[in-house]
């Protein structure tokens, strides 16, 4: 069973199941992230949703450039969670199917493309107190338990 973050399903609402690609983007001591202002303030993995036609990975690349300006390369699959949520920007009530990736930002191309986005880079420690969501803080902890560079510092 995929685990869950986040509030549990309310009962007799409808869900739509919403698959997106969603990056732990390391690179020296630190995690390349994005800063969205709307709907909420938050700090976030770069990624999102994955359109008709496009595989997960291509997703990938193609959301993080968008959000954050980069190129990146050798994504591989960490694993996925779950969390149902309201996303106000398509007035929709969604079970998020949340795939989370590792790749390595290879070239910053410029800004980011998404309008209120904003690429930042912060230490683990730091990216763990602030990424707004649950399921993101889980999967970079269990990231930097693996890495002796990160290991001193989480």
């Amino acid at each position: 069973m995929m685990r869950r973050f986040g509030d549990a399903p309310e009962s007799g609402r409808s869900y739509t199941l919403r698959t997106g690609a969603y990056a732990i983007l390391p690179l020296g001591e630190g995690l390349l992230l994005t800063h969205q202002d709307a709907p909420e303030p938050e700090v976030q993995l770069p990624g999102g949703g994955v359109d008709p036609g496009e595989s997960p990975v291509q997703a990938l690349i193609r959301e993080v450039y968008e959000e954050t300006g980069w190129r990146i390369a050798r994504a591989r699959r960490l694993g996925a969670y779950r969390r149902f949520t309201y996303m106000p920007e398509y007035d929709l009530w969604a079970e998020k199917l949340c795939l989370i990736y590792m790749a390595a930002p290879v070239m910053r191309y410029g800004d980011p493309l998404e309008p209120g986005h904003t690429a930042l880079w912060m230490d683990v420690g730091e990216a763990l107190n602030t990424l707004a969501n649950s399921g993101d803080r889980d999967f970079v902890a269990r990231f930097a338990s693996h890495l002796p560079i990160f290991q001193k510092r989480s």
